[in-house]
This record gives C-alpha cells, sequence and structure tokens, in this order.
C-alpha cells in the first residue's frame, strides 16, 4: 500500500481503517465501537473493549514462541555496561517487580511516579504499572525537587520507583537527594518508594518508607513470583506525561490503552518501514514522549528489540558513539533529535568517525523532537548515505502527524519539510480569526478532530484546562501552538511555535526560517534565532549560533556574511542586523534550545530557571555575550 492509498482509506472511512489496524492487537473483549463520538470531548476509540498493554508488549510474544528473541539492549557507556534481554527474560523482571509492587498496594487506577535514569529497570517499571493496570507517570530523571514535586501533588503516586543516582559525563547526579526533597515538599505523599541502588552511589535508605529495589525482585524472580496481565478498558489511562505549561503548572498528558496500542504498533510497520526482530533505536530519555512511545512500548508491541542507551551523541567517548552503538547491536533504524547530529557535526564535520564503523545493517535515520534545519539533514544524508527522514509529532499525539513513511513507500523529501499528514491527521493552516490560508501562507497550524487513537482526551484533573489550552482558540480543531505553512504539494512546514512568530514593524515572520538561512552556512554548528523588544519595530531577530571546530572566522567579518545571506534569502524585511557567537546554546537535557529564556534575557524580563536546562551556567554566557555587543547593561 502507498501513502496515497493509504491516506484515502483513512479518509475514506476512518473506523474501518482503524479497525482493520487493531486486529495487529490481542483483545480480552474486542470494541463495541471503534469510535464512539459521545464519549469525551471530542469521541473515544475502541469503546467498550478490554486489553493489557504489557500483555502486547512482552507476554505474547513469549506464547507466540519468540520467548528468545532480542527484546531489551541497554548500552550505558558512562558505566562501561553491555545487557541483553530476551523477551522470556524481561517477563520475568516486569512479572517479578509488579509482583512486589502489589504486595506493596499497587493495584489497578493507582498512580506510580518513575523518577529514573536510563537503566533497563526504567522500562521494567513502565510496563509492570502496565501489568497491573497502574498509571505511570515517568519524570524526567534530575529534574529539580520543586518540578517533581508538583508532579507528585497532581499525580497523588502511592509508589514511587527511583535509583539512587544518574550517572553523566564527569559527574554523579544525585536522585535519591532530590527525590526527598521533592517528598518533603508535597502535600501528597507516597506510602513507599522503591530505590534501585547503584554501585557508584548507594543511598540510604528510609525505614518503612523506602524499599530496594534488587533486593525485593530478586527475592521475588527467585521464588517464581509473577502476575497476571490486568484487564483494564481500551479508554482507561495508561499513563500521564507531565509537560510544561505556560502559567508554570505543568500539563499532565493522559494517554490511553488501547488507542496507544493500534497507533504504535501501526507506525513500526508503515511509518518506520520495520519487522519483527529487528532493532530499534530511539536516542531519546524514556521521560520524554520519544522514550515512551518508541523506546518503550512502539519497538516491543511490534517485536522488535529496543535500545536504552546511558551517554550522549558525543563525550562518550566521542562523536563517534552513536555508530559505535548502530554496529555493535545491529540497529536497523536510529530515531534521534536534530540537536545531536549538530552536536556530531560540530566536533567531527568531516564525519571521518562515520566510516570507522559497520554500519551495514542500518537503514534509515530518523529526526524528530525540533525543527529539522535543511543543512543538518543533507550534512546527515551525505556522510550517512542513508535516507534522513524528518517527521513532526508532539507529546499530546504521542505519535508522527505529519511524516515520510518509510514503510508505506518513502515520499520525495522537502527539506525543511517534516513531511505530509500522516492518516488519522486532518492537517489545516488557519489565520488568527480561524479561516483557511492559502498554500504556503504562513499561519496557525491545527487538526480537525477527532484525533486519530493515542490523542490524548484530556488532561488529568484538568478538563477546564484542555479545553482552553487546545481547544476553544479554534473550535472543532486541536490547536497545536506550532505555527507553519503547508505548500501546493500538501507538505508541511512546521517554522516555529505560535509564540516563536516575530512581528518585525507589521510583518509576521518564522524565527525557524532565518535559522535556516544562518544554519546554512559552512561555518555554523548550530544557531537560534530570537525576537528582541525593539522600541521602533516592536521586535528584532537576534541571532545567536555556535561555530564548527576548527573554524577559527572573525565574529565581525561572519556577522556580515550572515546579514547579507538574510538579506538575500529572506529579504531586508526580516531587519536582520545582529548574530552573536556563543560557545554553546542553553538546552534542555533532551536537546531543545530554550529560545524562550533567551529572548527573555534579551529583553531584560524576569524568567523562571528552566526545570530540564542542561547547565544555568550556559544562561550567564548567553548575558555576558549580549552584554559584550552593548546589548544588555
Amino acid at each position: 500500500m502507498s501513502y496515497a492509498d493509504a491516506y484515502a482509506s483513512w479518509q475514506a472511512d476512518p473506523e474501518a481503517f482503524w479497525g482493520k489496524a487493531a486486529e495487529q492487537i490481542d483483545w480480552f473483549k474486542p470494541a463495541e465501537k471503534v469510535f464512539d463520538p459521545e464519549m469525551g470531548v471530542y469521541g473515544r476509540w475502541f469503546a467498550g473493549a478490554t486489553c493489557n498493554t504489557c500483555w502486547n508488549c512482552v507476554d505474547r510474544h513469549v506464547e507466540a514462541g519468540n520467548g528468545e528473541r532480542t527484546a531489551l539492549i541497554y548500552d550505558s557507556p558512562v558505566t562501561d555496561t553491555v545487557q541483553a534481554f530476551s523477551f522470556s527474560e524481561l517477563q520475568a523482571e516486569v512479572g517479578a517487580l509488579a509482583s512486589v509492587m502489589r504486595a506493596y498496594g499497587v493495584g489497578k487506577g493507582d498512580r506510580v511516579v518513575i523518577y529514573m535514569p536510563m537503566v533497563p529497570q526504567a522500562v521494567f517499571a513502565m510496563l509492570a504499572c502496565a501489568r497491573l493496570g497502574a498509571i505511570h507517570s515517568v519524570v524526567f530523571g534530575g529534574f529539580a525537587p520543586h518540578e517533581l514535586a508538583t508532579r507528585i501533588n497532581d499525580a497523588a503516586p502511592k509508589m514511587i520507583i527511583s535509583a539512587s543516582c544518574g550517572i553523566e559525563p564527569g559527574r554523579i547526579v544525585h536522585y535519591k537527594p532530590l527525590l526527598d526533597a521533592a517528598i518533603a515538599e508535597a502535600a501528597t505523599k507516597p506510602d513507599h518508594c522503591l530505590i534501585l541502588q547503584r554501585d557508584m552511589e548507594r543511598a540510604d535508605l528510609i525505614p518503612g518508607r523506602d524499599l530496594d529495589y534488587a533486593e525485593l525482585v530478586s527475592q521475588a524472580k527467585a521464588a517464581g513470583e509473577t502476575t497476571e496481565c490486568v484487564p483494564v478498558a481500551a479508554t482507561d489511562p495508561l499513563y500521564i506525561l507531565y509537560t510544561s505549561g505556560t502559567t508554570g503548572q505543568p500539563k499532565g498528558v493522559v494517554r490511553d490503552n488501547g488507542g496507544h496500542m493500534v497507533a504504535l504498533k501501526w507506525t513500526m510497520e508503515h511509518h518506520y518501514g520495520m519487522n519483527p526482530g529487528e532493532v530499534f533505536w530511539a536516542a531519546s530519555d524514556v521521560g520524554w514522549v520519544v522514550g515512551h512511545s518508541y523506546i518503550c512500548y512502539g519497538p516491543l508491541l511490534h517485536g522488535c528489540a529496543t535500545v536504552v542507551y546511558e551517554g550522549k551523541p558525543v563525550g562518550t567517548p566521542d562523536a563517534g558513539a552513536f555508530w559505535r552503538v548502530i554496529q555493535d547491536h545491529q540497529v536497523a533504524a536510529l530515531f534521534t533529535a536534530p540537536t545531536a547530529f549538530r552536536a556530531i557535526k560540530k566536533e567531527d564535520p568531516r564525519g571521518l568517525l562515520i566510516e570507522q564503523y559497520n554500519l551495514s545493517k542500518f537503514r534509515t535515520q530518523f529526526l524528530a523532537g525540533e525543527r529539522s534545519d535543511p543543512a543538518t539533514i543533507q550534512w546527515a544524508e551525505e556522510k550517512l548515505k542513508r535516507p534522513v527522514i524528518d517527521h513532526w509529532w508532539q507529546t499530546e499525539t504521542g505519535w508522527a502527524m505529519s511524516g515520510n513513511p518509510v514503510g508505506l513507500g518513502q515520499l520525495p523529501v522537502k527539506y525543511g519539510s517534516p513531511g505530509k499528514p500522516m492518516p488519522g491527521y486532518d492537517i489545516r493552516v488557519l489565520d488568527d480569526e480561524g479561516h483557511e490560508v492559502e498554500p504556503g501562507t504562513l499561519g496557525n497550524i491545527v487538526c480537525k478532530l477527532p484525533l486519530p487513537p493515542s490523542g490524548f482526551p484530556t488532561l488529568w484533573n484538568a478538563p477546564e484546562r484542555f479545553l482552553t489550552s487546545y481547544m476553544n482558540e479554534f473550535p472543532g480543531f486541536y490547536a497545536t501552538s506550532d505555527a507553519g505553512i503547508i505548500d501546493e504539494d500538501g507538505y508541511v512546514f512546521i517554522m516555529a511555535r505560535t509564540d516563536d512568530i516575530i512581528n518585525v514593524a507589521g510583518h509576521r515572520l518564522s524565527t525557524g526560517a532565518m535559522e535556516e538561512v544562518i544554519g546554512a552556512h559552512p561555518d555554523i554548528a548550530e544557531c537560534a534565532v530570537v525576537g528582541a523588544a525593539d522600541a521602533m519595530k516592536g521586535q528584532m531577530p537576534l541571532g545567536f549560533y555556535v561555530t564548527n571546530d576548527g573554524a577559527n572566522r572573525d565574529a565581525a567579518e561572519l556577522e556580515k556574511e550572515l546579514v547579507a545571506l538574510m538579506r538575500e534569502q529572506i529579504g531586508a524585511v526580516a531587519a536582520f542586523k545582529t548574530a552573536i557567537p556563543v560557545k554553546r546554546l542553553p538546552k534542555t537535557r533532551s536537546g531543545k534550545v530554550l529560545r524562550g529564556t533567551m529572548q527573555k534575557i534579551a529583553d531584560s524580563a524576569a524568567f523562571k530557571m528552566p526545570a530540564a536546562i542542561d547547565d544555568p551556567a550556559i544562561l550567564d554566557e548567553i548575558s555576558d555575550a549580549l552584554k559584550g555587543r552593548g546589548l544588555l547593561s
């Protein structure tokens, strides 16, 4: 089936399309209705069905005779550890953990917060919750105590599963003190904390509350203890994943069980082009939606092996780290953020390290998580000599809204576009008044309701906020808060978050388009453009850039070249005059550039320290760079 056929099939009969996809899932009880428009805000998928996500990820592969097939590969260059688990071994680990959790009171519908580094036990914990019908909420490891406390208060977990520490290149992240401080601050307290003691740092356990993960799970495994896979409604929550909110209060995105499985299973074959038994690697963190969808659930649903990587794209030990993992574990497809490639390109601009590894099993490179600038994609294509596929989606959807579906036959690539809308998504571009705009016109990217399977049905404990944040601005549509265009061929171009569209003397301009221009310069490794307040024009674009290693350029000369490029490719309307060199850009630990914080610094506005910032010292470097140009007092 081609992309065009698949999309047309979905458009003609969405219920038949997703009903067919649902045949790939084991159900305890099939759906009474594939789609019930009367349930929830915009309808619910697979109403009346019962199922279990852990069964579909683990047990059914064992029952089918594939228990010895590799399910999970743990690769940790920071601890010099490599470990593989078959589906049978995964079943034993998850069943034993679930029996321990049940013994300490965790049952169907209870919440469990998981605050873990990138270790196999993080995935075991997610699957054990799914096995019991409990609802997990994974919080990115190393989040500051206050951020963790807000999530504990909202989710009200019966148990927290954590570790004594995380490992970063050159440092240990002390998880247990962070956890203790968060619980002290939180109004809601868990009954128990299950703590994985790591050899690099063992934590003091609080009697009566804290439990030793390894000790209890080992005892359960030795006794052959496990649990059944508890049937839950397809519409019951599988997990809550908190995403940043504009008010500072995080939003708990709810994911259901049934629709989530149907959508992710469909994507593994049709979007990513994977076959059962192959190795899929999402180089993300389990704390983010990519980690939920494509480290834990998607690959395992499809019978693929998944990679849990505790390392970085550079520095563990060098810019060849990704190629080493691909070679050693015969990875067929890698999914990572463009930031990772920019970091690799900065340290190895000629791609010499790639040539040192055998990538014969490697077919496709996928990018997502932020805008993929054409320069990064073209560099990766040239050096890898393989398709480099951008796609776009959000925490709220759980899988690709637009992409280039390899499994349906790859579409022609348009640089700067994450492809065409996927089946299930009717994507439109509207002006601020809600009117659809002409092809090629910048506007608000929205998706016509209903969202397809796996789309979030609500926010945890916040149904009104769900409406005001996503549904009310454009009635009948899900507002993505992204701005962009759809061209005459139906390709989607995501140019910026709507709050990254800047207004220069009345002209709405995309900072993403400007970053494309700067990023295309051969000496630039990565860049960010923000709109700084300007008394005359409202806002003026301000560029920050990091040069490639070995690019010893005079800053004033390079700025002239970038200004000339901007005039040539966007025009004088951009009013781009300032490009400032910095050693590094402030980012979250998942690699997203903190443009909003940079803008606040440039405007001398108050800002809250981003919870997931990789290194707070970078913000001082940005301030110093602005002061050096006389742009801050």
